[in-house]
């Protein structure tokens, strides 16, 4: 299928070919009809695409903040692959969708296959949406017409927070698209509305809608709306205006009669007088795009739904007042549309966007069996590439962060013969696919199971899925990588202990603990032998803070931090001591310690007499060293600081190893591409990886309880 996609490194907007996205439970699968270009919007994207890295570093002081104290922590070199990795990723572009349904998800009801639907899909010719992101399309609404649903749900939005009553003056300011559909609005709620922009046209399409228009480069506007209130001052102002000046918000202030309300839809400066604000006691509050909903991934993404009662107005409900309003004639948006393009033609309107005087721009999409046909693969050839038996084939799943900055980076130069990537959207897919030379870009990766070509399966998808993908792998007979974790609970662990044990033939079965194979960690076992004896070991994981709200701590999905990611370190210390886990008990800092594992403390015995403290700390500064580890056995002690440096004490012949950061990634994948082309023993005993995904359970599971916990308990339950 055909997708809008921005480059955000070179500025450039493309009409790509994408596989087409398959539909998941919760959502509905669409056949797009028509989308609204938000020229607002999307003209500040395609800008911010086209600036210099130091244009673009100016624009977002908060990145280059972060981007100094990884340096601090993790290197110069290391750092600046990660930036531009980043502005490699490409963006979707567009959020007013209308189409018809050709697929519903699992799960979703109120909806069925041919329903003409308005959504927040992008620029594509099939888009799949979650159900709480969708509308159904009254019969007397036209499909042009719907595509202005999302974006007049933006100006609805901010009306309900100004919340006009009968008979009241409200002021906007910006009569782009979002201006105008929210002046209507407004007129059609019972309010006197003054419309102030500089575009002679818009204020004409205001006019004719009943609204008082005034132009800053001829009138005074302050004063004219004084005088248009005798005196008194608006009731509201409503700015949906995109500029960097701070007179905009001067303005509005001025202007307001005492007690007023400001809304701010659009983006302006913000340097706000106090002395303005404070003599009239304003009122003033940022909107937020669609309404209650938005950015809550409870509500978009796994479609739990505000009740009414509670929350009258959300994003979904928003949505269906605009298209409500279109229906009963109060919101008529045809007079809008300046422009009509076929999608192929899509440079027609970002060739000179936001040049050309125009509010609102509608693209098309093909209708014909042909294209229909066309558009719903699941696979897109990037190119032709033959494959021998001797090759160790992949096939990638996932194309999130860590595929794109750590694991095809590591692939470079390991003979690996890179053959499909799958992605839920595709776009990010075949981004990748492109730069790293992939054959072929999918949405589905069953298709990755059945090609008897691949050989090697790698799993990099959200961890909630990684137990039953490997599972399908195996049974497909493919040698598997997981990114770590393996599982998130343990009946998956039980799936896949069983699957391993029924296998007909041999396969690998390797999780990503990379941390072994860094130098660092290498030198400290030669140091220490294959028996060392029994250690006191101390691993220390300065983690970051990561917001409440971010899938990782979702206990279903994300597993939390402690099964996600400080198993790194509980396989150190398999690795380190020569023995597996014996029991862990584990305490965490905060009110609910239960389910909060980002400060903890973790006990670990080992089988062999060994012992050890994980600490992972998400409250300590980000240019403090991210991992640590000291060792101490018979008199002598190790400390490894941050995969940087080694430092050896009571060791003859050793005092210290510095390198650039090195967590071992490239030569995991090194000996992994190996494995799978030659042959040989696993690089990580199944019984090990087992062993340290039990732990990390069971140290859930001592937080939950207040008591050790065995290993042998999780896998004997």
């Amino acid at each position: 299928m055909k997708q809008i996609i921005q480059s955000f490194k070179t500025g450039e907007t493309l009409l790509e070919d994408i596989p087409a996205p398959q539909v998941r439970p919760g959502t509905l699968l669409i056949e797009t009809t028509h989308s609204l270009v938000s020229l607002g919007t999307e003209k500040m994207l395609v800008e911010f695409g086209k600036a210099n890295l130091i244009e673009k570093a100016r624009q977002q002081p908060d990145k280059v903040k972060q981007v100094l104290d990884k340096i601090k922590s993790d290197g110069l070199l290391p750092t600046l692959e990660a930036v531009f990795n980043k502005l490699g990723q490409p963006l979707p572009l567009g959020y007013c969708n209308v189409g018809r349904v050709v697929a519903v998800g699992a799960g979703v009801s109120g909806f069925a296959v041919g329903d003409r639907v308005a959504s927040n899909g992008p620029h594509a010719e099939m888009v799949c949406v979650p159900k709480n992101l969708v509308a159904k399309i009254p019969e007397s609404v036209s499909d042009e017409e719907a595509a202005f649903t999302v974006i007049g749900s933006i100006g609805l939005q901010g009306i309900r927070l100004l919340n006009p009553t009968l008979g009241e003056t409200v002021v906007v300011v910006g009569l782009g698209l979002i201006g105008l559909i929210t002046a209507e609005l407004l007129v059609a709620n019972g309010c006197r509305v003054i419309g102030i922009d500089l575009d002679p046209r818009k204020l004409e399409l205001a006019r004719a809608k009943g609204i008082i228009t005034l132009n800053p480069q001829s009138d005074d506007v302050v004063n004219a709306v004084l005088q248009l209130t005798g005196g008194i001052g608006t009731d509201g102002v409503i700015i949906t205006a995109s500029a960097k000046t701070d007179s905009i918000i001067s303005e509005a202030a001025r202007m307001s009669r005492k007690r007023g309300r400001i809304i701010l839809v659009g983006v302006i400066g913000l340097n706000i007088s106090r002395a303005e604000f404070y003599e009239k006691e304003l009122t003033f509050q940022v909107s937020c795009s669609y309404g209650p909903g938005r950015y809550d991934e409870l509500y978009e993404q796994k479609g739990q739904d505000y009740p009414l009662p509670f929350v009258r107005w959300t994003e979904q409900r928003n949505f269906e007042t605009i298209l409500q309003a279109m229906a009963a004639g109060k919101l008529d948006v045809k007079p809008l549309i300046t422009e009509r393009v076929a999608l192929q033609d899509y440079q027609q309107i970002y060739g000179s966007i936001g040049k050309t005087g125009s509010v609102a721009s509608i693209l098309v999409y093909p209708g014909s069996a042909e294209a229909r046909a066309a558009k719903t693969s699941p696979v897109v050839m990037l190119k032709e590439s033959a494959y021998s038996s001797g090759d160790a084939v992949i096939g990638i799943i996932g194309a999130g962060n860590f595929t794109q900055m750590t694991l095809l980076p590591a692939l470079k130069d390991t003979g690996a013969q890179l053959k499909y990537i799958a992605s839920a959207s595709g776009v990010s897919g075949t981004a990748l696919g492109k730069k790293y030379g992939f054959s072929h870009s999918t949405t589905d990766y069953k298709v990755i199971l059945e090609d008897p070509a691949v050989q090697l399966v790698m799993i990099t998808t959200r961890h909630n899925a990684h137990a039953r993908q490997v599972v399908a792998s195996l049974e497909a007979g493919k040698h598997v990588f997981v990114e770590k974790p393996l599982a998130i609970n343990r009946e998956e662990l039980q799936d896949i202990i069983r699957c391993f044990d029924r296998q007909e033939k041999p396969t690998t079965l390797m999780v990503g603990f990379n941390r072994r194979f860094s130098p660092h960690v290498q030198q400290m076992k030669k140091l220490l032998g294959a028996t060392p004896g029994p250690l006191n070991m101390v691993a220390t994981m300065n983690a970051g803070f990561i917001p409440p709200n971010v899938w990782v701590h979702d206990m279903q999905v994300g597993g939390g931090r402690i099964i996600g990611e400080a198993c790194h370190y509980l396989d150190l210390m398999v690795y380190l001591s020569g023995s597996p886990i014996r029991s862990v008990c584990m305490n965490a800092m905060g009110p609910n310690p239960a389910i909060n594992t980002d400060n903890a403390s973790i006990l670990v015995t080992m089988e062999n007499g060994s012992q050890g403290v994980l600490n992972y700390f998400a409250n300590g500064h980000k240019s403090y060293s991210k991992e640590r580890i000291e060792l101490y056995s018979q008199n002598r002690t190790l400390v490894m600081d941050n995969f940087r440096t080694t430092e050896g004490f009571g060791f003859a012949g050793f005092k210290k190893l510095k390198t650039t950061q090195d967590k071992g990634h490239k030569e995991q994948f090194r000996q992994l591409i190996s494995r799978v082309k030659g042959g040989g023993q696993p690089l990580i005993p199944f019984s090990e990886i087992v062993n340290v995904t039990a732990a990390s359970l069971a140290a859930i599971e001592s937080l939950q309880r207040g008591a050790w916990v065995s290993v042998n308990e999780i896998l004997t339950a």
